[in-house]
């Protein structure tokens, strides 16, 4: 089995690395110029990048995903998340190839309390949502076989992410105020490369687990409570915090406006994936536990 995996070095992209390696020949690229194009920003390129390579598996992990520059980026943010998609979606219509392509929880209105299902109503609140909501509508008009993953609040050990900027910022301020109305679950990088494997390897010998799904850690918190859990977490290891984790201010959505609206609710309701492949989901706080652990060397 051929794989091309887009995106190798974005969070999801690099675990992708390590989870699709065993499951045939893996060609991983990245926006920068090699061999191939793996610029999703050059459609041309990407097309032919599929036309020569003949991928039997499509894993595209890239994105557009700065939410607030969307609202001023548009153009680019439409290109990368929903026109180059639609290019890797009709490719893969023509040769037969499995797409696999990740979408988010901010395609939902945010409204209510109740985790999203995968057939609900959808009405972004900002570009970035739209765009994405865009490129699962491509995908799924292109009749190309596929698997979609919506997620939210995606982490990994490596690179930035909320974690290590919470650890930073209780180190330097004296007091520290977090968002507390908006929901969701703190998902692993890790956790959605593992996932993905297991679906591709069903899907092989089930091609009609094509479809949508919603993949998240299970459980649910607030931007507030996950702070609080980090800091926690790191009192316990012994890291000297000018703001312990029971000191951290609950804000509101309001107290901190950024350009780009956000979902008060990012719950997503797992139980499609969970029962079509044989999963379940841990919890998110382990996911977190054990990336604190990997960026602390312990």
């Amino acid at each position: 089995m051929k794989i091309l995996l887009l995106g190798k070095n974005g969070q999801v992209g690099w675990e992708l690395q390590r989870s699709l390696a065993p499951l045939g020949e893996l060609l991983a690229l990245s926006s920068k110029c090699e061999d191939h194009c793996g610029d999703l920003a050059d459609l041309q390129g990407l097309a032919e990048t599929v036309r020569s390579w003949a991928p039997d598996v499509i894993v595209n992990a890239a994105a557009y995903t700065a939410v607030d520059k969307a609202e001023s980026e548009q153009a680019h943010a439409d290109r990368v998340n929903a026109q180059a998609v639609d290019v890797l979606a009709h490719a893969a219509a023509r040769s037969g190839a499995l797409l696999v392509h990740y979408s988010t929880d901010y395609v939902f209105p945010g409204n209510g309390c109740t985790p999203w299902r995968e057939g609900d109503a959808v009405g972004p609140l900002n570009v970035y949502g739209q765009t994405k909501l865009a490129g699962e509508r491509a995908i799924q008009s292109s009749g190309c076989p596929h698997l979609i993953f919506r997620t939210s609040w995606v982490f990994a050990a490596r690179g930035n992410n909320f974690a290590k900027t919470m650890l930073r910022l209780a180190t330097e301020r004296d007091t520290l105020g977090v968002i507390d109305d908006q929901f969701g679950a703190p998902t692993g990088a890790e956790l959605i490369a593992d996932v993905t494997a297991h679906a591709i390897v069903a899907w092989r010998a089930k091609p009609a687990l094509s479809g949508l799904y919603h993949l998240a850690a299970g459980g649910e918190t607030t931007w507030c409570g996950y702070a609080r859990f980090v800091l926690g977490l790191a009192e316990k290891a012994g890291v000297s915090l000018k703001v312990k984790a029971d000191a951290v201010k609950a804000l509101t959505t309001d107290d901190y406006p950024t350009p780009a609206n956000r979902p008060a609710n990012s719950r997503l309701d797992t139980h499609k994936l969970e029962q079509v492949f044989g999963l379940q989901l841990p919890d998110w706080r382990l996911g977190v536990a054990r990336m604190l652990t990997e960026i602390q060397g312990k």
